[in-house]
């Protein structure tokens, strides 16, 4: 593809470039994904053809270890749940684009309700489309809780609303609302009968603190349910990128971030860990629920502490403040 002259790449088009000769070639063949940054040639000798002949040397002598990619099934689960996150966020800014409005035409809606768009706030937007603006008016359409703060609101609807203008954006944002509610519903319907074969997996991952129906789908579509890929739970933390790395050089240790991995994924652990941070004193997991086919099992805050034996800890200990300059001796307590 070319734009003003440039040539524009798939990469650049933010398409993965990968799939479709992996989808083409995968039902003939054993295909591998190498991850570029292991791939790296002499400066200099750059070219398609000894790229190729490189990358056949390292394969050969065991240098490079194929990409995990998950079965074809899973990255159509994966298709599904990554495009319900992008209308979602579309959703949150078509939102926000909103209360912009509102706040343009004097209506501070959210000094007093938690939400700009709820039912209460949807049911005044009608009326004010519909030509009411008397604030007074409009805050006794409060709904729930927000009725008790219909004075606040009489206040807060006191606007400079301009049904020619404002109205027109409002019923835009309105109708791209709608059809957004839409999409995500009919996708969530779609990933529900597509995961119908995992009801069982996904209830046992919803006994984890802070998961959730969509997040158990979204962490099946981007981890898989074949754990046996991963050696050890280890080996499932690195991919994911949620551990820190190993940089250490002559005895001294460098900064070791993470990977990159997968934002999808990320963004969905961010979530839940938000909503766990709720419940005090658990230990998360999900490599063994879904290799082991069980449910959730608190192993309690401390678990890490007690995976080793006292003189074990006893012994790390005395190296770090070693390596601080302190000489340490230790006597057993009876």
């Amino acid at each position: 593809m070319r734009w003003h002259g440039r040539r524009i790449s798939a990469r650049e088009q933010g398409f993965p470039y990968w799939r479709t000769v992996f989808d083409a070639l995968e039902p003939r063949f054993q295909c591998w994904l190498l991850n570029a940054r292991h791939l790296r040639n002499v400066p200099g000798r750059k070219s398609d053809v000894i790229d190729s002949a490189w990358i056949c040397q390292l394969v050969e002598h065991g240098l490079v270890r194929p990409s995990f990619v998950p079965p074809p099934e899973i990255r159509r689960l994966r298709d599904l749940t990554r495009l319900r996150k992008a209308q979602i966020e579309e959703r949150t800014r078509a939102i926000q684009r909103l209360e912009k409005v509102l706040q343009a035409a004097g209506i501070k809606l959210t000094s007093v309700a938690s939400a700009t768009y709820s039912v209460s706030a949807r049911a005044m937007l009608e009326a004010l489309l519909g030509g009411v603006s008397d604030p007074a008016e409009l805050a006794e359409l409060a709904r729930g809780r927000l009725h008790s703060k219909i004075p606040q609101l009489r206040e807060a609807l006191a606007h400079r609303f301009d049904l020619a203008h404002h109205g027109v954006l409002v019923v835009q944002l309105l109708t791209h609302i709608d059809s957004l509610d839409l999409a995500i519903e009919t996708l969530d319907q779609r990933i529900v009968e597509v995961t119908e074969p995992m009801a069982e997996l996904i209830e046992l991952l919803c006994t984890i603190p802070g998961v959730k129906l969509r997040t158990a789908q979204v962490l099946i579509a981007e981890c898989g349910i074949d754990m046996s890929v991963f050696p050890t739970v280890g080996h499932f933390a690195s991919w994911a990128g949620i551990c820190p790395g190993t940089n250490t050089s002559a005895g001294k240790r460098h900064s070791g971030k993470t990977r990159p991995g997968s934002k999808w994924l990320r963004q969905a652990l961010s979530e839940s860990a938000q909503a766990a941070a709720r419940s005090k004193g658990t230990y998360l997991a999900y490599y063994h629920i879904v290799r082991d086919r069980v449910p959730y099992r608190e192993l309690g805050p401390d678990w890490l502490a007690r995976r080793y034996s006292p003189e074990h800890r006893a012994r790390r200990l005395v190296r770090q403040l070693e390596a601080l300059g302190f000489n340490v001796s230790m006597e057993a307590v009876a």
